[in-house]
């Protein structure tokens, strides 16, 4: 299988106000902190998978529960933490624009890694275009399933991790996490 990577899309943040509105009527009366648009589709100028990643952002453990059942609510398929701990991953509805949606914990390693990896790429051209080009060049692979496409993708998220302060045993978790399960 070939990954669909394309070049960046200025319509991407559009979506993810459309999906982020819905999102928000959805979680009316939960505590959410905040939506987050995460991921390479949030970063102006980045080549990307047409996927919009979401992050809804929650204080603690707690709110996960009553985060999840709004999102069931509303025709999201819970699918548990795919081995990324505090972040709950939820298959989206078939109808509107492609996305992975996340409930995660504020604080947790994922968000960090999310809003770090955004951060970094936002203000640093040279490494966000070179994370492009990889990307773009990696889309021209033949894969057996999306987990080849992200641990090719690790060498260079690595120096992105780094660049956005995460330690070394943060990022060594991260790369585990991108060797062995679809993220």
């Amino acid at each position: 299988m070939r990954v669909d990577v394309q070049p960046y899309d200025p319509d991407w943040p559009r979506a993810f106000e459309e999906i982020r509105a819905e999102l928000t009527e959805a979680l009316i009366g939960v505590d959410v902190q905040t939506i987050e648009h995460v991921g390479s589709t949030s970063v102006p100028g980045l080549a990307a998978k047409p996927v919009i990643d979401v992050d809804i952002v929650v204080t603690d453990e707690t709110k996960v529960a009553p985060a999840s059942a709004a999102l069931e609510a509303i025709g999201y398929q819970p699918l548990g933490d795919l081995g990324v701990p505090l972040r709950y991953a939820f298959s989206a509805p078939d109808n509107g624009h492609r996305r992975n949606v996340y409930v995660t914990v504020d604080g947790c390693l994922s968000l960090r890694n999310h809003l770090g990896v955004r951060h970094v790429l936002r203000t640093n051209r040279e490494l966000r275009d070179r994370y492009g080009r990889h990307k773009l060049a990696l889309g021209e692979n033949d894969y057996d399933d999306i987990d080849g496409y992200v641990a090719d993708k690790s060498a260079v998220l690595q120096l992105i991790l780094a660049e956005a302060g995460l330690e070394a045993d943060e990022r060594a978790a991260i790369a585990a996490v991108n060797s062995s399960t679809e993220v």
